[in-house]
């Protein structure tokens, strides 16, 4: 029997919980389809930092490194200065293991109400593809005069040929095995030169993919027609922080951050992948019960597409959105069962549930994914 070892680190506020809940619905796709999960945790986030003051080490990475792939709760808590943990946990993370790739599907599943007035499970279900290493987060930068009234701050953004290259090429992969659209954000009109190599490298990758259409869009007007029209696009590859941005914006429009799940590729294989919901560690609600696990789940089918499991990333992602479509609240109090409840409840409707009841899953995410990075 195959077996796939998955890192697990539940991490802070809600974090530990979803996470918890989505290994229910990993481990009943496992049942179903024949293959084991052998989970091993990691003390990383808030508390173990508090401790220590160390947000990862050497040997920690030597450790995560050993396993196939890294599912991540959240981290967060107002006891750490903002940046601490996210700059020397979550980015350093994806730094170490070669992570360049992070994928954000933006699919309104059957059901599920988009606050946006006119999106439909018909027209919403596009990918983002955000380089995932450079950029303005990239960290480089300085502070003269800190305090001061001549306070001066310098950020430095670094794009590189190689990064911008790997993330192009896993985004035209991805639009060949979905609806052969292709669209690059950025703003070459004021940022000329990183915008302009981000333009040479899709022109260059295009000529390897012909039957994929390639077009351009503003990152501020993308803003506009996201939301107005989701449907006009199906892969859309950008750089670091236009992509962290215009995600968020996408989950707004899929429902909300309830539902955005995510995957922090190694599109090489040479170290283990991340996945993890975007939502956050929401201190104020942790404890409560009141996170919704699906976002989390979601990113465990993703895991499970990475791993080359198809069928079983299908299956909970199938179970995940058609629980999602019974819920009275996507958050809350009102979600009508705590979190650990609707994680039950998505695992159990693993066991049978039939994944073309949300679509052709042929034009799943999920199939290519598999197919790019797992078969």
């Amino acid at each position: 029997m195959r077996t796939h070892h998955l890192a697990v680190i539940g991490g802070d506020g809600i974090g530990p919980d979803v996470t918890a809940a989505a290994l229910a619905g990993v481990r009943a796709a496992a049942d179903r389809y024949g293959f084991a999960v052998e989970t091993t945790d990691f003390d990383l986030g808030a508390e173990a930092y508090l401790r220590s003051g160390v947000a990862l080490d050497e040997a920690a990475l030597a450790e995560l490194r050993r396993h196939d792939a890294i599912l991540l709760g959240a981290v967060g808590d107002p006891r750490v200065p903002p940046g601490v943990l996210e700059r020397g946990l979550i980015v350093a993370l994806r730094v170490a293991f070669a992570q360049s790739v992070n994928v954000r599907p933006v699919r309104l599943y059957p059901g599920v109400r988009s606050p946006v007035a006119g999106v439909s499970p018909e027209n919403c279900d596009l990918v983002i593809v955000r380089e995932n290493t450079e950029g303005l987060y990239a960290g480089g930068g300085s502070t003269s005069h800190p305090g001061t009234p001549n306070a001066v701050a310098i950020q430095n953004s670094i794009t590189t040929v190689a990064a911008t290259t790997e993330a192009v090429e896993f985004a035209f992969r991805l639009a060949a095995a979905r609806r052969k659209r292709l669209t690059l954000c950025h703003k070459k009109n004021i940022l000329v030169h990183a915008g302009q190599l981000w333009q040479d490298v899709v022109d260059e990758v295009a000529t390897r993919y012909p039957d994929v259409e390639h077009d351009y869009v503003h990152a501020d007007a993308l803003c506009l027609h996201l939301p107005l029209d989701p449907g006009r696009f199906d892969v859309v590859v950008t750089d670091n922080l236009f992509g962290d941005i215009l995600s968020d914006l996408g989950a707004t429009v899929q429902g909300g951050l309830g539902v955005a799940a995510s995957a922090n590729q190694n599109p090489r294989g040479t170290a283990p992948s991340m996945y993890e919901p975007v939502h956050g560690s929401a201190p104020d609600i942790a404890g409560k019960g009141w996170a919704n696990p699906a976002a989390a789940a979601l990113s465990a089918a993703l895991c499970l597409a990475g791993l080359g499991e198809r069928d079983a990333a299908l299956a909970l992602e199938a179970a995940a959105a058609s629980v999602l479509a019974e819920m009275p609240a996507l958050s809350g109090p009102g979600m009508g069962g705590d979190t650990t409840a609707i994680g039950d409840r998505i695992a159990k409707r693993v066991r049978d549930v039939d994944p073309t009841a949300i679509g052709d899953p042929a034009r799943s995410l999920m199939t290519a994914l598999a197919g790019i990075v797992g078969g």
